[in-house]
């Protein structure tokens, strides 16, 4: 009977003291992602199976072993979703989006589901904030979608971060890469893990990505992708580059940055924290110029990042960022008496529509039990009401922080005036 009261693995609850913090977060990345020209995209949370197979990638962790797939009674395989570029495509692709013109830019902010162990700021069940931009092939577009993150990132109070960005090329010249790659790993396959042996014919990039800590130990001595580049993603890069110095973002170059999805191509970047221990990339995205065309629409560039936002908010607590509280209560009202209760509850509703944040007793507790439930909630001011006050129409409202009383009249109109004037 316990697992009535337990939370499954890997997921969290959201407890009303909180969620104000959340608020505060996706407040910014809503405002910030408008200020960068992004408008919402809201999406199922389970898919077609096939459509994370096709998108990103059959070698990749997220596809072998993370998904959390189930058949339904008509029999179709569907998949609750592990990442939201996938679904962004789809979604993309199947409502023509693209047909209003380019470029399209949006913003989500979802659950995604993956079965991997729970680590710190690692959860089954996490929440993402996630950009997309479709249209432009340009390395500008790079440079405003990682400015978008590094504006939120900055914004929200986070100073020790690093970005570092790499390019891993477009597919004529990363099959000299991957050619590469397999001769560096041949000449060491017998200490390869069973999964990157089957990845060094299938996808040998993966194996940069391995989890394992004698592959990861191989391939810090791997050929670097950045030695691979053509002209045209050389000059790419550089642009980039150019772009993220001209707009005051420091930046660090990682050729073994490679991303876990295989979609990517050319620009992937992440920003890195050294506050959280081994799970400290907040941030993480780049390029996928093909994936459209691959699900089925029109040959379209695209770029985005996602972001965890219980990573987040875990990497912001350990900088110590302080988190605004919202106000609470504006005023609470205490009745006494029975012949008090319609009254006191009309006046509630009339102050609750004319905007002000107000509350009263609910469960028949005495006058003192209904004070001190009233500094609970912080309520800012209260007032007593009883049949004195009701039959002369007077009443003395309390300020609860200084104890100041000041008499006024008992109606709607004069309370919402008073605190009106206290708010300025």
């Amino acid at each position: 009977m316990a697992v009535l009261t337990q939370k499954p693995r890997g997921t969290d609850d959201l407890l009303p003291s909180e969620s104000y913090q959340w608020h505060y977060v996706e407040e910014k990345m809503r405002s910030i992602a408008h200020r960068f020209g992004h408008n919402e995209m809201r999406f199922p949370t389970f898919e077609h199976t096939e459509l994370f197979h096709r998108s990103i990638g059959d070698t990749t962790d997220v596809v072998e072993k993370e998904m959390y797939t189930f058949t339904d009674r008509g029999g179709r395989s569907l998949t609750l979703r592990p990442e939201g570029t996938a679904s962004v495509v789809r979604s993309f692709v199947e409502n023509s989006v693209y047909a209003a013109g380019l470029p399209v830019k949006v913003y989500y902010i979802v659950p995604n589901f993956r079965y991997e162990k729970p680590q710190a700021g690692r959860f089954r069940e996490h929440h993402q904030f996630g950009v997309e931009c479709f249209g432009s092939y340009e390395p500008s577009a790079d440079a405003e979608v990682i400015s978008l993150a590094y504006a939120l990132l900055t914004e929200v109070g986070l100073k020790q971060l690093a970005l570092q960005i790499n390019s891993i090329g477009c597919p004529a010249c990363r099959g000299k890469y991957r050619a590469a790659l397999v001769e560096y790993f041949e000449q060491r396959r017998d200490k390869l893990c069973g999964t990157c042996l089957d990845r060094m014919v299938r996808n040998p990039l993966r194996i940069l990505d391995c989890k394992s800590p004698v592959c990861q130990e191989m391939a810090k001595d791997a050929p670097l992708c950045t030695d691979y580049l053509c002209d045209d993603c050389g000059e790419h890069f550089q642009k980039v580059q150019d772009y993220l110095s001209d707009a005051g973002v420091a930046y660090t170059v990682n050729p073994r940055i490679v991303r876990g999805l295989d979609y990517y191509n050319r620009t992937v970047f992440e920003f890195v924290s050294t506050q959280i221990g081994a799970q400290g990339t907040v941030c993480g995205g780049g390029r996928y110029d093909g994936l459209v065309e691959q699900i089925g629409g029109p040959a379209t560039a695209g770029l985005g990042f996602g972001m965890g936002i219980e990573r987040l908010l875990l990497v912001m607590k350990a900088e110590g960022v302080e988190i605004p509280k919202p106000a609470g209560c504006d005023l609470f009202l205490a009745s006494l008496g029975e012949e008090t209760d319609r009254p006191v509850q009309t006046l509630v509703y009339e102050l609750r529509r004319k905007g002000f944040a107000t509350a009263r007793d609910t469960t028949g507790r005495g006058l003192k039990a209904q004070m001190k439930y009233a500094d609970r909630i912080g309520a800012r001011f209260s007032m007593v009401i009883g049949g004195n006050e009701l039959e002369s129409g007077q009443i003395n409202i309390k300020n609860m922080e200084s104890g100041e009383q000041t008499p006024i009249a008992l109606t709607a109109e004069a309370i919402a005036a008073y605190l009106e004037g206290e708010s300025c």
